[in-house]
């Protein structure tokens, strides 16, 4: 035989339920509202030109691998992975900055000091990450989680290198 029913403590009423919703539905609505996307991806001048110069410094990343493969053939093949990331990544900063084009003056990173071939890379990579994480703090919505990440990516490429 079953256990007879017993009155306990009674959950939501209808009524309840129904007010409760209908107030976490407004503070949903109006706690959730935000400038539209277009108004928040909008690029300024100013941070078009931020982001063209972070370009630049990414071609001088991306040039710093060649120069120090070319040093030390040994080095080029341990951090080939890095130079890869660093390419990819100047794909996408390329691809969010407006109107970028390959940059002259960043394509020559100089030679570095053949016995010092590592110090120097990680030198290059370290003011990179630098630049970009400042860089951020200029940009908004996707350009500037686009270059913190940038930034952290560069900044583990330097402790890889150390």
């Amino acid at each position: 035989m079953s256990a007879p029913l017993t009155a306990g403590p009674r959950g939501f009423s209808r009524r309840t339920l129904l007010a409760a919703s209908a107030a976490g539905l407004a503070v949903l609505a109006t706690g959730c509202t935000s400038p539209a996307a277009d108004e928040r991806e909008k690029v300024t001048g100013r941070q078009a030109d931020e982001l063209s110069a972070q370009v630049a410094v990414q071609e001088a990343v991306v040039s710093a691998f060649v120069a120090a493969g070319a040093a030390d053939p040994a080095l080029a093949g341990e951090v080939a992975d890095l130079a890869a990331q660093a390419d990819a990544q100047l794909a996408r900063l390329r691809a969010a900055a407006p109107g970028s084009s390959t940059s002259a003056a960043a394509s020559s990173a100089g030679a570095p000091p053949a016995p010092e071939t590592r110090a120097w890379l990680r030198g290059q990579v370290a003011t990179a990450a630098a630049s970009h994480a400042a860089a951020c703090v200029g940009q908004s919505g996707a350009r500037a989680a686009l270059l913190g990440s940038i930034a952290a990516g560069l900044a583990g490429q330097d402790a890889r290198l150390a």
